[in-house]
């Protein structure tokens, strides 16, 4: 029996479909489709709103004390646009699809798909909670249950919550879960693929991806000096330093504490007896004293509704950093599906080519254009996807180092 001719519409379908069945950070977190783009289509630099949970003071005693519905969002940039180039011919299109997918699709969409999860994995810069011992492979269901306490005292929901880490710390976690009271199917399944897999230690997935970033601390000291200013104003977002090395550097991503500034709960805004983890989001550059400011999220005091912190950094205080100067750890990430979103418009459909199509499927669009090349006679074929990402609840995700 002769095979039908593919439509353009079928491997479309195909390639998105491939697209997401490789994805692994990005196949778990939010995955927001701005519809709005849907008829003309979405260019670089489009940007996205999206809504974040209200958040408000609970009132002792009989007495009203109305609080105005202040709606908290951020605002998520559609920045990448990622393409692979595809060539197939009039004749392998007469393929089984499942066939024109082993031999043509799936070499290439998979990489499409490595891309995009690398890109996606550059959230830990935004996230400060971390645990785990930087320069040592995470290997024990402790560190995981460490991640979950985490999640817990920032008041996250139970689930879903993932966990992503690199092909180290898989190998390392598998064998030193081994021994666990687990169910036989479990126990079985990690024997067999050598993977965590589902419903381990409260997540409902630990993967491996091998797109997990691996972040270069700054050159600063460990024990990064002191507070060089008190911070006076509530949702501040610079922290001033000094004595942390002289023109020594600190980069986006690296964490540290403030002695004196503890984290709260976000429901109840009382201590969580720990250090707040602050990230530094931008790269700066210390004086020759060692001083400078660092950039950090806006900062609430347990007063605020917003608070993170049960009080205000004061000056004087010990800063401490995690990880050792200039040295690079493996960011492996916790993270509840809330915590960072993953947004996706359509582009263009344009006129006057051999093939052009679009689908969208579970907050992805995905976009697929066949031309000829009268030059060289070839017909070349680009799959496109543009998108955004950010952490919109860092709060809701950990960094597990290694």
């Amino acid at each position: 029996m002769a095979n039908s001719l593919l439509t353009i519409d079928m491997i479309t379908r195909k390639c998105l479909e491939i697209l997401e069945n490789n994805l692994v950070i990005t196949r778990n977190v939010n995955r927001q489709y701005d519809s709005s783009f849907a008829v003309e289509g979405a260019k670089i630099g489009s940007t996205l709103r999206i809504r974040l949970p209200d958040r408000a003071l609970v009132t002792n005693g009989a007495t009203l004390s109305a609080q105005d519905d202040e709606e908290q969002y951020t605002t998520l940039t559609v920045a990448s646009q990622k393409h692979i180039g595809v060539q197939f011919t009039s004749q392998e299109m007469t393929m089984q699809l499942d066939d024109f997918a082993d031999r043509v699709l799936k070499p290439r969409i998979s990489q499409l798909a490595s891309s995009v999860d690398a890109d996606v994995a550059n959230a830990y810069k935004t996230i400060g909670a971390s645990v785990g011992t930087p320069g040592t492979t995470p290997a024990s269901a402790l560190v995981l249950l460490q991640a979950q306490q985490k999640l817990n005292e920032a008041a996250a929901t139970m689930s879903p919550r993932y966990a992503t880490v690199n092909p180290a710390a898989n190998a390392a976690l598998v064998n030193g879960l081994s021994g666990f009271f687990n169910p036989t199917d479990v126990i079985s399944r990690q024997f067999k693929n050598g993977m965590m897999g589902e419903n381990v230690v409260g997540f409902e997935e630990v993967n491996m991806s091998q797109s997990i970033k691996v972040h270069t601390c700054g050159s600063r000291t460990a024990t990064g000096g002191t507070t060089s200013a008190a911070v006076t104003v509530e949702g501040a977002t610079t922290i001033a330093i000094t004595g942390a090395g002289a023109s020594a550097t600190v980069k986006a991503g690296d964490v540290f504490t403030v002695a004196g500034c503890n984290a709260v709960n976000p429901q109840t805004r009382e201590s969580t007896g720990s250090l707040f983890q602050f990230v530094a989001l931008a790269d700066v550059t210390l004086n020759g004293s060692g001083a400078g400011n660092i950039t950090v999220a806006p900062m609430y005091s347990a007063a605020e509704a917003l608070a993170t912190v049960d009080a205000l950094p004061g000056n004087g205080a010990n800063v401490v950093f995690v990880g050792a100067a200039s040295t690079a750890y493996p960011q492996n990430m916790v993270y509840h599906r809330d915590a960072i979103a993953f947004a996706t418009a359509d582009l263009l459909l344009p006129g006057g080519v051999d093939m052009a199509s679009r689908a969208v499927h579970n907050g992805i669009s995905l976009r697929v254009v066949r031309q000829y090349d009268i030059n060289n006679d070839r017909m070349p074929c680009r799959v496109d996807v543009l998108y955004g990402y950010g952490t919109i609840r860092p709060q809701m995700a950990c960094r597990l180092w290694g």
